[in-house]
């Protein structure tokens, strides 16, 4: 069936079944010629990452390009960096005249630039085109591509990763970025710069998308599945309240018709009431509820039961190898969007992959084992307090040292810093040490809310590092799982890992 979103009183959905059909996708090279921004302008506006990899796609498809960033100190365009097409290229760095935008034939505006920025809303609202450097890659890519998209506040580069290594472990080629290791943007100007008589790719891309990519609705990023996880408090410097948080992920299913699948977590209000807005139709599928997918945690089993694609089986998870209970449920939510690609994957085929699943890095992963019989796990992604409770919730059968520090996420408009909510799940550790900027805040907090188990308090991240090893004991786990940003002292959670691992290895 399909399903049409209708009213709903209390918070809960009603849904309308409609007759399904199946539709045979059409295999294209491309959805655009190499060429066919040439003679347009276009800017981009961000140079990270992302920015960059626009800025290569757009020379790539014949467009003069002003590559933007208010950073004035940027390193960029180095080396030979488009070397051969540096008279189609201007770089503009710190303060710019907004009119450019204006007079350019398009924006493509990075994750990391909000709408409020450069009069981005203006253009947007006036019709000019504006378009997210999601969107702009998507806009091209072969339309032989099944795209499988992910977001979520927490799990997404996990389910992201899972998803990607059970199509790989199975023969199918597959393409695993976006928000997570390489842009979009970088895929299509692979699929863009091969020859056009064969299609360089006929398989599926995995993209793990954030908020900050959805700002900008998006026209031509339609997914075949969609993941949406979960939603909890985040970013709401940027988004300001859970609504428009909601409202922004829900994006990601907008352009869903037929026979997609979209799968959602049951009982989320906010999500719920950002999906009630869509008038389009797909079919749904839930997460801890049918139709979709539940998971029982004590046989180590996902169910899943969508009928309205032909699914109704299940998968033994017993095999799997990683760290923490909550991740069954993102090898489940994985195997369920492999499961709704209808490439004629069964979960037979599904369940010869599971016990060579393995996590990214920072995502509870396994370090080291050391002499003294310590486990040492990274989790440096925990980058909220609900990322560390769920983390906290897979590890009650393991007696551990937990470390919470870094650079709190608390908006005016919250009334706690949220760490209460871990004195539950702590009580079956060893003890927590704070380390960083917030860790006086958050030794306050659990010891205002009656933590039970001692609490320490570091000054930085090697002092808690080093304190960890004396307290704990043989058989004991010490776990990185900082519920905050990293910027109090490292670059980002990837740099605030690494340099956890390296202290990790210094002890011995």
């Amino acid at each position: 069936m399909k399903i049409r979103f209708s009213s709903h009183q209390n918070q809960t959905l009603i849904f309308k079944s409609l007759p399904s059909e199946k539709t045979v996708p059409t295999l294209v090279n491309c959805c655009a010629p190499k060429y066919d921004l040439q003679g347009q302008s276009v800017a981009v506006i961000g140079m990270g990452k992302s920015g960059i990899a626009a800025t290569k796609l757009a020379l790539a498809r014949g467009a003069s390009v002003i590559a933007i960033d208010q950073n004035e100190n940027l390193s960029l365009l180095k080396e030979d960096f488009l070397s051969e097409n540096q008279s189609r290229l201007k770089t503009i760095l710190g303060y710019f005249d907004t009119k450019l935008l204006k007079d350019a034939d398009m924006v493509v505006v990075s994750p990391g630039v909000p709408l409020e920025n450069y009069g981005l809303s203006f253009l947007l609202q006036s019709g000019r085109r504006v378009l997210s450097e999601l969107d702009f890659a998507a806009e091209i890519l072969p339309r032989s591509i099944k795209m499988l998209a992910v977001t979520g506040t927490n799990g997404k580069s996990t389910v992201a990763t899972f998803t990607g290594q059970i199509l790989n472990h199975l023969g199918i080629k597959v393409f695993v970025g976006g928000n997570l290791g390489t842009p979009l943007s970088e895929f299509a100007i692979r699929c863009l710069t091969h020859s056009s008589v064969k299609p360089v790719f006929q398989g599926v891309a995995v993209v793990e998308v954030s908020s900050y990519q959805l700002e900008v609705p998006n026209k031509h990023f339609c997914p075949s599945v969609a993941a949406v996880l979960n939603l909890t408090p985040d970013h709401l410097q940027r988004h300001k309240t859970m609504k428009n948080y909601a409202i922004t992920k829900c994006r990601l299913l907008s352009h869903m018709t037929n026979s997609k699948l979209g799968i959602l977590p049951f009982g989320n209000k906010f999500l719920n009431g950002a999906t009630e807005e869509l008038v389009n139709e797909f079919n749904l599928a839930w997460i801890g509820a049918f139709p979709g997918v539940t998971v029982d945690m004590e046989e180590k089993v996902a169910s899943f039961q969508v009928p309205a694609i032909g699914v109704v089986s299940e998968l033994k998870l017993g095999a799997l190898k990683v760290i923490g209970t909550h991740n069954y449920y993102n090898a489940a939510v994985a195997a369920l969007s492999v499961l709704g690609l209808d490439l004629g994957i069964d979960t037979e085929a599904i369940s010869s992959t599971i016990e060579k699943l393995r996590v990214p890095p920072h995502r509870m992963q396994l370090v080291h084992k050391d002499s003294y019989g310590v486990t040492w796990i990274d989790d440096s992604k925990a980058t909220n307090v609900e990322a560390t409770y769920t983390g906290l919730l897979g590890l009650k059968e393991q007696q551990s040292v937990i470390l919470l520090g870094g650079l709190a996420k608390v908006s005016e408009t919250q009334e706690s810093s949220g760490f209460e909510q871990l004195v539950e799940p702590l009580k079956y550790h060893r003890c927590v040490i704070t380390f960083g900027f917030s860790g006086p805040l958050i030794q306050k907090t659990l010891s205002d809310n009656g933590l039970t188990i001692p609490c320490l308090e570091a000054a930085n991240l090697e002092d808690a590092v080093n304190l960890a090893r004396s307290v704990a004991r043989y058989g004991d786990a010490v776990v990185l799982s900082p519920g905050c940003a990293s910027f109090d002292e490292f670059r980002n959670f990837e740099h605030r890992g690494k340099v956890f691992q390296e202290l990790v290895f210094s002890l011995e």
